[in-house]
């Protein structure tokens, strides 16, 4: 070949190679690039199997390195959250299952500090985004960030104070912001969690609160919720993981419960060390009917749990009453109890847990004739938390022993 054919040739492909680069740049990323960094990644990995001391210092070390990125805040509180949600058995979605956990009055164990650290990191991101959209209003990356801060802070106010009426304002916001990065880029497919969550849990308010909070034009779908969780659990890039578990909780309520199997047997696939995706297949299993199938998938758990190094963290209490809701579904009263006392007097149990296990305990007992060991475990609940529902319930069985519903 010729120089001066090989000179074109080569400017030709080096001409080629220089649009390539400027198109791929021109394309729109539909996420924070940070998200790709193997740093976040790694630690998000340690995140799903539930390694939260590991996952919070990997997201630590991150975000000192990237002072004012509202992105980098973001990951740390998310993992600082449910870290603390984790330590006081707010994770098992039995709680979240029915209305019940809207209307009861139920134990918390918060611990004040962790409070003051989770709201300061919230409010940190915020202020962080804030910059950012002044400098430029539709800075999707920062609106989301936003989003996320108070999606997450409204997470801890809900679950752990159960102040309904500020979480709802800051789920509010939260929307809006996201709905604004997806009015800017549609394919914004992280965005779709927040939004979808909110969608649904709208849709699904009693019929009172949804007509009272229609006339401020609030509404939702739980069709388009659930749509907008597939969508995000599909194509997002650090939401797909609590979107399916989102949408799993969901489909849980709504009774679907081979779907919300298929959902988490799909999350069980990625992450096979992650307890909690355990229990809530055995949880499932449970709520489907499916009796000692059921029995067995908790025992198995249990077992897995015994070995050394299977699961970074597992919570046995969680186990210990889903196993007994099991068995009580079977009239195995007596293997019940003895499930239900197990979970209660589990080293580190959160109250409210404790508080439901040894109610139901005491139904037991009461059921086989036991009155006796029926009276301890009432006693025991009401002492563990006074003023609960629970524990309301637990003082007329002090006058009248349990027969069934």
């Amino acid at each position: 070949m010729k120089p001066g054919k090989f000179a074109v040739r080569m400017l030709a492909v080096g001409w080629m190679v220089f649009l390539m680069h400027g198109v791929a740049a021109a394309e729109t990323l539909h996420t924070n690039p940070m998200n790709y960094d193997p740093q976040v990644h790694a630690a998000y990995e340690r995140l799903y199997d539930l390694d939260y001391p590991t996952a919070v210092q990997r997201f630590e070390r991150f975000h000192e390195a990237h002072p004012g990125d509202p992105q980098a805040t973001d990951y740390l509180l998310n993992a600082v959250i449910f870290q603390e949600l984790y330590r006081q058995d707010l994770l098992d979605t039995t709680f979240y299952a029915n209305d019940g956990f809207l209307s009861g009055r139920h134990a918390t164990d918060e611990d004040p500090r962790k409070r003051d650290e989770i709201f300061a990191l919230a409010d940190e991101a915020v202020r962080e985004a804030d910059w950012q959209l002044h400098e430029n209003p539709n800075d999707v990356d920062a609106l989301f960030a936003r989003a996320w801060a108070r999606s997450l802070r409204c997470t801890y106010v809900a679950m752990v104070e159960r102040g309904f009426g500020a979480g709802f304002r800051l789920a509010t916001k939260a929307k809006n912001d996201a709905a604004r990065v997806l009015q800017i880029d549609p394919e914004y497919a992280d965005a779709k969690l927040i939004v979808g969550v909110y969608q649904y849990v709208v849709g699904a308010l009693p019929w009172p609160f949804k007509l009272m909070i229609g006339f401020a034009g609030i509404t939702g779908n739980k069709s388009t919720g659930l749509a907008m969780l597939n969508d995000a659990g599909k194509h997002g890039v650090i939401t797909s993981v609590e979107a399916r578990t989102a949408m799993a909780l969901f489909l849980r309520r709504e009774a679907k419960y081979q779907q919300a199997i298929q959902v988490v047997q799909e999350l069980k696939r990625e992450y096979p060390h992650n307890f909690l995706l355990w229990l809530e297949e055995a949880n499932l299993r449970k709520d489907a009917g499916e009796g000692m199938a059921a029995v067995e998938a908790y025992r198995q758990l249990l077992a897995d749990a015994a070995r050394p190094g299977y699961f970074a963290s597992a919570k046995l209490e969680l186990a210990d009453f889903g196993l007994g809701d099991a068995l009580r579904g079977q009239r195995h009263y007596a293997e019940a109890a003895q499930a239900y006392e197990h979970a209660a007097r589990t080293t580190g149990a959160g109250s409210e847990l404790k508080i439901r296990s040894l109610l139901a305990a005491g139904q037991c007992h009461d059921l086989l004739g036991q009155r006796s060991l029926a009276l301890r475990d009432y006693k025991e609940a009401i002492d563990a938390g006074p003023t609960t529902s629970r524990a309301a319930e637990a003082r007329k069985y002090l006058f009248a022993p349990y027969r069934g519903k």
